[in-house]
This record gives C-alpha cells, sequence and structure tokens, in this order.
C-alpha cells in the first residue's frame, strides 16, 4: 500500500477547507460566504490565478523561482528553498495516479453527476505534482493505471448553485 506524505494531506485538507463551508460558530471574521458551495472559492488569494488560468485555457502551476520545483498546493514560499513562488503554465499532461468511481452523490449538489470519476493526477512536469479532478469522456471501465491524461477546460455547475459556474481543469485519455 501506498504511503501517503504529510504535505499531500496538507494539500488535500487545504483544497476542502477552501471548498467546504464554514461553520456558523466561527468568528465573523473567520467565516466565509458558502452561498457558491460546492463550487470553488475563485477569490480567494492563494489560489485565485489558479482559476484565472483555467478560465483562459491554461494550467497554472507554482514553481520555485531559485530552486525551480514545481509546488502544489500553492503556498506562500518554497518548501524546499523557502524562494519566492511564481505561477507558471505547466504542459497539461500528465498519468492517471489513482480514480473511484464515484456511484452515489455525497451531497445533493453532485445527484445529477453521477457516476464520475474522481482522480489523482501526475503531473508530466513533475510526477510529485499531482492534482484532483475529474476524467471525463471516457467509460469508467475502460481507465488503467499510468494512463496518459490531456487537460480539458469546462465549467463546474451544480444545480444548487443555479447560473453560475467555474471553470476547472478535466481530464481526458490521451488517444
Amino acid at each position: 500500500m501506498a504511503s501517503t506524505s504529510n504535505s499531500t494531506v496538507s494539500a488535500i485538507t487545504t483544497t476542502w477547507a477552501l471548498w467546504a463551508p464554514q461553520s456558523t460558530s466561527a468568528p465573523s471574521s473567520a467565516r466565509r460566504t458558502s452561498d457558491d458551495f460546492p463550487l470553488p472559492d475563485v477569490t480567494d488569494p492563494i489560489t485565485a490565478p489558479f482559476f484565472a488560468g483555467a478560465a483562459r485555457g491554461e494550467l497554472l502551476i507554482t514553481r520555485c523561482t531559485t530552486c525551480r520545483a514545481w509546488v502544489w498546493y500553492p503556498q506562500e514560499s518554497c518548501p524546499h528553498d523557502g524562494g519566492v513562488l511564481a505561477w507558471e503554465r505547466a504542459s497539461g499532461r500528465g498519468t492517471l495516479f489513482s480514480w473511484a468511481v464515484v456511484q452515489r452523490p455525497f451531497l445533493p449538489a453532485f445527484a445529477e453527476m453521477v457516476p464520475f470519476v474522481a482522480a489523482l493526477v501526475a503531473l508530466d512536469d513533475d510526477p510529485a505534482v499531482r492534482l484532483c479532478g475529474y476524467v471525463v469522456d471516457a467509460p469508467a471501465g475502460e481507465l488503467v493505471p499510468d494512463a496518459p491524461l490531456d487537460v480539458v477546460f469546462r465549467p463546474l455547475e451544480f444545480p444548487t448553485v443555479p447560473g453560475r459556474s467555474v471553470t476547472v481543469p478535466m481530464w481526458r485519455v490521451r488517444p
């Protein structure tokens, strides 16, 4: 069984924290609106460039300006050498690291989407950098480990947030 690094757990937890509704028991200064949940918060200063890039059809990932390491999840400085991180365009190519076929909606917002494939994609630019996303345009039963993938940009929409969508990277199997 593969081990999960603390940075991976931290990135997943941080990603969920950005998308999850905030408790109403938190101080008002710590709460953010959840009116658009489960859409991602495209105004968050840490991730706004990622979503702005996606809206333009670019997969942007932070990269250290000194050691040149790709860094995901975005943060204030490079975890390797403390250098400055800048947003750079990634190739948009990756491999299927892991996936799950979601058969039951875990929230009402997902009821019209099931079944769907939630995936962890290792980027070709640096396979240690893995993004969560959806695999689209492929029968789930035909997916295989390490399948080559290309990014596509599509609107993420939910019936619980009518009239709103966010363009996000999704993945399809490379022909």
